[in-house]
This record gives C-alpha cells, structure tokens and sequence, in this order.
C-alpha cells in the first residue's frame, strides 16, 4: 500500500511532500518576517547610535571649550598632544561605558516580555519574546564605548590642536 502511495506521489510533479518538524515548519513560514523585524530594528539602531555619537561629540566639544585653561597649563607643564588625545578620549569612552551600562539596566525589565506581528506571507501571527542575554549586554556596553570614542575624537584632536599661548590667555 505504501509503495503504491510512494509511487504516485513521487511520479506526480505536481505533489511536493516534505516531510518537517512543525517548529521547522513554522520557522520557514515566518522567515520573512523575521528577516524585516531584523532590517528595521537595525535600522533604527544605527540612528540612535548615529545620534548618541553626536551627543558625545557635542559633551566633548562643551569639555574642550570649557577646560582650555587646563588644557594649556598642561601642554605647558610638557604634556604631549597625543597624550591630550588620549584623556580626552578616555573621558569620552568612559563616558559613554557609563551610559551603555545605565542602558542596560533600562533594558533588563523587558527581559521575558512577549509580543507579536502579523506574518503577512500565511496571514498568522508571529510572537516572539524579548531575551536579553548577557552577550547582549556586554556587546552593548562595546558597541557604546566604540560609539563614545568615535564620537570624542573629533573634540580630542581639537583640544589637542589648541596653542599653549592662546589657551594660557585665557586665565
């Protein structure tokens, strides 16, 4: 009986049959979708990273203007300007560690929620639930940093630039 079954399906082209898990199943479905909540949610966090980067760089700028005394005096006392960079782009960079990880602490009470959409390819709905990991946060708590330090040197290198006599006037 079997064979007989087997044999017609496999002669017909016109029966696909594939034998798969329901969850297999379910994940083929709603792979589109997956794939569009995806684009759109890196979409939206490259312009709030882009933001946070301008953000950083206006604090920075602020800095800069604000300590230019201090930033005198101390080229004047033999301090380099890569090591003028270098605090400044430390401060910067610890910064924006302190607002990763005040993000994170943010983000931990949506841990375990669960949502859904409308996968519009079989008109089902998809739900998902939002898990935040401990990669998660620790690629967070990078990814703010990179962004502070990107952000910050631009104001490091104009601190840097800053002549000793122009900022000593200023005391």
């Amino acid at each position: 009986m079997f064979d007989s079954f087997k044999a017609t399906v496999e002669g017909d082209p016109r029966l696909y049959l594939q034998p798969q898990r329901e969850q297999d199943y379910y994940t083929a479905q709603s792979q589109a979708m997956t794939t569009v909540i995806r684009v759109f949610g890196t979409f939206v966090t490259l312009i709030l990273s882009i933001g946070a980067m301008f953000g950083a760089m206006n604090t920075m700028y602020a800095a800069v203007a604000y300590r230019t005394r201090e930033i005198g005096t101390l080229r004047a006392l033999g301090f380099s300007r890569i090591k003028i960079v270098a605090a400044f782009l430390a401060e910067s960079t610890a910064l924006a560690i302190v607002g990763g990880l005040i993000g994170c602490i943010l983000a931990l009470p949506v841990h375990g929620l669960s949502t859904g959409t409308t996968n519009f390819s079989s008109f089902s709905e998809v739900a998902f639930k939002f898990r935040i990991t401990p990669g998660l946060l620790v690629a967070g708590v990078v990814f703010s940093a990179f962004m502070g330090a990107l952000g910050g040197l631009l104001p490091a290198l104009r601190a840097a630039r800053i002549p000793v006599a122009r900022a000593l006037r200023e005391i």
